[in-house]
């Protein structure tokens, strides 16, 4: 293994699909993937679960002469979330302004359609007994690295609560 690849070690697979990415969603939806991915912490967690980004609309200019103006940042949700969007939306739009880096978004325009919601959260495992916990214990107690060991151990917890269950 090179020196280079030590040095950097592992990437998240986002970062080089954002650079391919990024380009193509600009052209497509003027959005970037940044807004995409962080879109639950600028919103918020209520708002963010149930609603998406999808494009940002902005104005043609007849001339490069023109004033700027700002975009259409045009957002999927359902149901409920839409009035609650259109009660919040000046509160989204300075949100999304602050997250842009300036006033890129004047107007927000919903699409009540479905979404894809992320996968709902499981319910903790059921807790193992002393004597499971501590044969597990005994059978990663030679690895050196601690948090390898600890994570072994959570997974051994893990994989005998599961065979309880069923």
């Amino acid at each position: 293994m090179s020196d280079n690849r030590k040095q950097r070690g592992f990437r998240p697979l986002a970062d080089p699909a954002s650079g391919v990415l990024d380009p193509v969603l600009r052209k497509r939806a003027g959005i970037t993937i940044e807004l995409v991915q962080a879109w639950e912490e600028v919103v918020g967690p209520a708002l963010g679960d149930q609603s998406r980004p999808l494009k940002l609309l902005w104005p043609r200019r007849a001339h490069e002469d023109d004033p700027f103006q700002p975009a259409t940042l045009v957002i999927a949700c359902q149901g409920f979330t839409a009035m609650r969007i259109q009660h919040e939306t000046g509160e989204i739009i300075s949100r999304v302004n602050a997250f842009l880096g300036f006033a890129a978004v004047g107007r927000i325009k919903i699409e009540q359609k479905a979404i894809t919601l992320p996968a709902p959260k499981r319910r903790p495992l059921p807790p193992v007994d002393a004597a499971t916990r501590g044969k597990i214990s005994r059978v990663v107690e030679a690895i050196e690295d601690d948090s390898l060991r600890e994570a072994l151990e959570r997974l051994g917890q893990s994989i005998h609560a599961e065979k309880i269950k069923r």
